[in-house]
């Protein structure tokens, strides 16, 4: 097949990776709701996320449409502008566009995961979670839960998609979150990849194993040691189940958590689930006492 415009593409913007300037890793200072850069996608987030997967989203979904959305506009008016979602979360999308209705666009970052799925067209699937989610961009595109070593592979026609809507400027921002040590020790060296969503805290829970759907507790020092590796590379890190999915029951742990994923690990970013205005404010709380 000649050249079509989306590989023409991709040969450019692997050319402008090589040629990043590296983002050496040094501890974060600052507070949760500054404006962070991750890495060579340019894209500007706040340090702390406002995540809707909390137990696949059931968490959020099941506090209805209205307390949702007042939850999402407190997490606004406290200064946390980066929401993200997947398309796995069920109803997620739907319910955080209406939750953002009506606020201005460029005063938000908005993040979707796409489960990459074959036999479905990924353009088709940019433009409904669009449609769904009521913006006429995304900030940052996640190839969703890739948990095989084989995934840069497997996964070439959904990274191809999410460069041709970069063309159309549907998306600005491209990465990956992984599950399993097998899937993130292909991070490292990935030339396609702007944003690495990798899982961190302090104790290993729900984190990277050698199995990817382990209930032990996962590599710590390995999944650091990815982690460098990546920033090293110029890639934004993404932290998610900072919390352990609501495993850590305790303030300590979770104060514990926020402080190792930015003194220790060096993320860009916390992503962490809310189910109520309180959380919210811990979170941010717990960031500015880390950051301190």
């Amino acid at each position: 097949m000649a050249d079509c415009p989306r590989r023409r593409f991709l040969k450019t913007a692997l050319a402008a990776g090589a040629l990043a300037g590296l983002n050496p890793l040094r501890a974060a200072s600052g507070a949760a709701t500054d404006w962070v850069t991750l890495g060579k996608s340019k894209v500007k987030v706040t340090r702390l996320a406002f995540g809707t997967g909390t137990m696949s989203g059931r968490t959020q979904r099941e506090l209805g449409q209205e307390q949702f959305t007042k939850l999402v506009r407190h997490a606004y008016d406290r200064g946390i502008r980066f929401f993200e979602t997947a398309e796995s979360y069920g109803e997620m999308h739907k319910m955080l566009g209406i939750a953002l209705n009506g606020i201005p666009r460029d005063t938000y970052r908005l993040m979707t995961k796409l489960t990459t799925r074959e036999g479905t067209n990924p353009q088709e699937k940019i433009d409904e979670l669009r449609r769904l989610a009521q913006p006429d961009y995304f900030d940052v595109a996640l190839l969703h839960y890739q948990h095989f070593a084989t995934w840069p592979t497997d996964s070439v026609r959904w990274q191809d998609g999410i460069l041709e809507a970069k063309v159309k400027q549907a998306v600005i921002g491209h990465g990956a979150s992984v599950h399993g040590l097998p899937a993130l020790r292909q991070m490292p060296g990935n030339k396609w990849l702007e944003v690495a969503m990798i899982r961190v805290n302090h104790n290993g829970t729900k984190m990277d194993a050698e199995a990817y759907n382990t209930n032990g507790p996962g590599n710590i020092p390995e999944v650091l040691s990815h982690v460098k590796q990546v920033q090293s590379q110029g890639m934004g890190v993404i932290s998610m189940k900072l919390v352990g999915e609501g495993a850590f029951t305790n303030r300590a742990d979770r104060q514990a958590a926020m402080k190792f994923a930015f003194k220790n690990a060096g993320v860009n970013c916390v992503t962490v689930g809310y189910k109520n205005t309180a959380e919210i404010d811990e979170a941010i709380e717990n960031l500015n006492l880390a950051l301190a």
